[in-house]
Order: C-alpha cells, then structure tokens, then sequence
C-alpha cells in the first residue's frame, strides 16, 4: 500500500457472505458491499481495499487459505475462508467419531498452513477419553487436544487461549458435533442456533447455514463454518503429504520409485504392515485422498482452460463486432 494515498482508502474485513452481497467491518462502520463480476473471488476472512465512498478497490493478499472442490457435480473450487491462524477441527466423542473424517480436514489445515488443535466434544458423556486421544495422537503426535463440554462455558475456558487479540480461528466438523453450541459458549451469547443430533447414529443435522466471523471480548475472531456433509479436497497434494508423512517417509525407502505399495517387490510400506508398523486403514485413508485430489485437482484444472477458452472467444467476437461497426 506504499504508494496508495492512506487518506482516499480505507479498509474492510469481510465478516459474512451471502448470495449477492457481502457483509464488511471498517474501523468505524458496518457495510454492505454487493457482489459483482469484476470482483475477485472473495470469501469470509478477506480484507478488502475500499475507495472513499466504500466503492471496492481491491483485495490484500491472503496469510492462508481454505477451499474445497464445491458439493456434488459442480467442477469449481470454493472458498471457505481466508486469514485464518487457527482451525478447531471439532468432532464428537460418540459413535459419530471418525478418524478418516479427522485426516480429511487436517489435510485441509495443512495445505492452508494453519494450526489444528482437535477439540473433541461431549466430553460429559463419554466414559473414556483416553480412547479417543490416542486414537487421534496415533495420525498426529503431535497433536494439540483439547476435550470440552460445548454446552458449559467453563469447560471451553482453555480454548480462549488460541482467540486472543488479532488472531483468527475457525471452527471446522462435520454437522452435529457440537459446532454453534461451542461457538455459542466461546462467545457468551446464543449467536448460532442448535440442534439435537439423531439418536439412532449419534449424526448431526445442519444448523449453521453460513459462515461468519464473530468478534470475542479478547479481541480475536472466530469463524463458524457450515456442518460439511461433503468434503472433497482439490489443490491438497501437499496437505495429504504432511497428514501422512510416516507413510511418504516408508515410500522414499521402497525399490521402485513408482511404487503404487501393492504387491511390488522391495515395498517399504507394505514391509511396514506386515511388521505391524502401519495400519491397512492409515494406507487406505492415504491412497483414496491422494487419488481423490488428484482426479478434482484435473477436472478443476480442466474447466479453468475450458472457462480461459471461452473468455477468449467472447473477445474475440466483440472485437470483431467493434470492428465492424467502425466501418
């Protein structure tokens, strides 16, 4: 912004999106800016660039992103959010656990580079926690684990350290794990309504329907996601590398640099499970995202040169359409 005139330009954090028009914060107002084709893509997170009369100018480069191949058929990419520092990756502690489902979202943070910390919820109702915790220190180590009552504020008091004054957290999971109830207690108000989960599979229903930033007492911001029913990963070659480095480590040592760890001779990966040093679900889980990125990864690249194409096309013809007129 150096050679930006400060006094004409002010700044925006976009706080919600909608259909066609998105919500902004300044430092002295709340706007609304509507959406439009020139506009670059833009999502909850993004700070914007406003002329004098809140006119959009444009977008500051993003610290980090989230995005997914969009639901269902559609071959786009769509943005969750932008300039995160932190995503609570959210699930329950009942029947509705799933580690595969855990490995798909810190993927996700790990292609962002964002920090995960598993927060792991309906603690009051589980009798043991150690067999969810090791569980998840069996695919990150490392792992920062925080396990909470969403619906008792006193008992998300240590999550407040990771929303301290100018840091960004999102809060990621599957739907009816206890998102809006826990966001709901960070924030000390019932900002996200709730509802009960299914008994029969302890699986959720949807709630929250949008994403939006909301501003804590401490100074930070926490952002709700929608429950992902769905989540394809695009463009996260490098974040399932990272969620699964022990398994690329063990593919380094195998005797054929294509190895597809099958029944290759001289395979490290499956010496590895033979010996009880990997499991076959780890390896599974590995080879179905890798092949699932891949194959959005190309459709998406795909329909950008399809879109390149057409774009081209239609200028084509209006410049031949201006032509004409001129003579």
């Amino acid at each position: 912004m150096a050679e930006e005139n400060i006094t004409e330009i002010k700044f925006a954090k976009v706080m919600a999106c909608h259909r066609n028009q998105f919500e902004l914060e300044t430092s002295t107002k709340v706007l609304t800016l509507s959406i439009t084709k020139q506009m670059p893509d833009i999502t909850v997170g993004d700070w914007l660039v406003l002329n004098g009369d809140d006119s959009f100018r444009h977008r500051l480069q993003r610290t980090s992103l989230f995005s997914r191949k969009a639901p269902g058929s559609k071959v786009r990419t769509q943005l969750i959010a932008a300039n995160v520092d932190t995503v609570f990756i959210v699930s329950s502690l009942n029947k509705d656990f799933n580690l595969s489902r855990i490995e798909r979202y810190l993927a996700l943070a790990n292609e962002a580079r964002v920090t995960p910390v598993f927060v792991l919820t309906k603690a009051d109702l589980c009798d043991d926690t150690q067999v969810f915790i090791k569980q998840i220190l069996s695919i990150s180590p490392l792992a920062m684990i925080e396990t909470v009552n969403a619906l008792a504020r006193e008992s998300v008091q240590s999550l407040h350290a990771y929303c301290t004054a100018g840091q960004t957290v999102a809060v990621m999971g599957s739907s009816g794990v206890g998102k809006s109830t826990l966001i709901n207690s960070l924030i000390g108000t019932e900002a996200q309504l709730t509802s009960d989960i299914r008994q029969d599979d302890s699986k959720g229903r949807h709630t929250t329907t949008g994403r939006t930033l909301h501003q804590l007492s401490s100074g930070g911001l926490l952002l709700d996601t929608p429950g992902m029913r769905e989540l394809q990963l695009a463009d996260c070659e490098q974040g399932v590398a990272d969620t699964f480095e022990e398994i690329i480590s063990l593919a380094r040592q195998c005797r054929f640099g294509d190895c597809h760890h099958q029944a290759e001779p001289g395979c490290a990966v499956q010496m590895a499970l033979t010996r009880g040093e990997l499991e076959s679900r780890r390896l599974i889980s590995y080879q179905k995202l890798l092949r699932e990125q891949a194959l959005n990864t190309a459709s998406l690249a795909q329909k950008r040169a399809q879109d390149r194409n057409l774009s081209k096309f239609h200028r084509s013809v209006q410049d031949g359409a201006r032509r004409l007129k001129g003579k």
